[in-house]
């Protein structure tokens, strides 16, 4: 059994897996990373802990704790040169973020091809992934609700989010919300006419996905929803490390 864990800015997600399947999983906010980690204390049967880290050493150093207190050696994954099948085209690959690395993996085991590979969260990282599992290279955009929190943390007049979608939005939720739609939106839409692979999916995956989903079919990509990419991509990992 392997304790699998995605510690992301604001959300940590904790899986059970069990040969090839993830099993359950528990997300929670970030400041439970520690707390979160104890419900799992009377798993005698956990023998590994697989991390991957994008909160922070802080944050770190309370997932080592809680799982070294209980006997699990925390394997924190790191991006590589090369890994599962895909291989890392990145200036300094081991400066790519675990979850973008993991998130990679999973969607080369799901597609087994080309496709775009789009984790939406605090950040919206779009990723293209080439028909010989090479990872070309990305985008980093702010997700939709951390667009919304930035306009209003740093305007005097727009003090009101959490709007809905329309069109041609008639008060300043709407607006923000709609803007941060459209944005991240034409963002991956502009990557994926930029990849020119007409038949790649755009795997779809994170807590804001659901915020996109509707509006990226509109657009006619291939959307293709996958949840928890990043816990599939450190079992995948976890997998290959214990193969002889």
């Amino acid at each position: 059994m392997r304790l699998l864990i995605d510690a992301g800015n604001t959300r940590i997600k904790l899986a059970l897996a069990e040969g090839d399947d993830c099993g359950s999983v528990e997300n929670l906010p970030i400041q439970q990373a520690g707390d979160s980690i104890q419900r799992f204390a009377d798993l005698l049967n956990v023998r590994q802990a697989w991390v991957s880290n994008v909160a922070g050493e802080e944050v770190a150093r309370q997932i080592r704790a809680a799982c070294v207190a209980r006997g699990w050696l925390p394997q924190f994954i790191a991006a590589r040169t090369a890994q599962c099948g895909v291989h890392n085209c990145y200036e300094q690959p081991a400066q790519l973020g675990s979850d973008r690395w993991a998130a990679l993996i999973a969607a080369w085991h799901q597609v087994g091809g080309a496709c775009l590979v789009v984790n939406c969260g605090t950040a919206t990282t779009i990723d293209a992934l080439s028909s010989q599992g090479k990872f070309l290279g990305g985008l980093i955009v702010p997700g939709v609700d951390l667009m919304q929190r930035s306009l209003v943390a740093a305007t005097a007049q727009l003090q009101k989010w959490g709007g809905e979608y329309a069109n041609f939005p008639c008060n300043t939720a709407d607006a923000l919300f709609s803007g941060a739609v459209h944005a991240n939106c034409g963002a991956i839409e502009r990557q994926y006419a930029l990849f020119n692979h007409a038949a790649a999916p755009v795997v779809l995956s994170g807590g804001a996905a659901g915020q996109l989903q509707e509006h990226l079919l509109r657009l006619n990509l291939p959307v293709r929803i996958v949840d928890n990419l990043v816990l599939q991509g450190l079992l995948l990992i976890a997998q290959e490390a214990s193969e002889p």
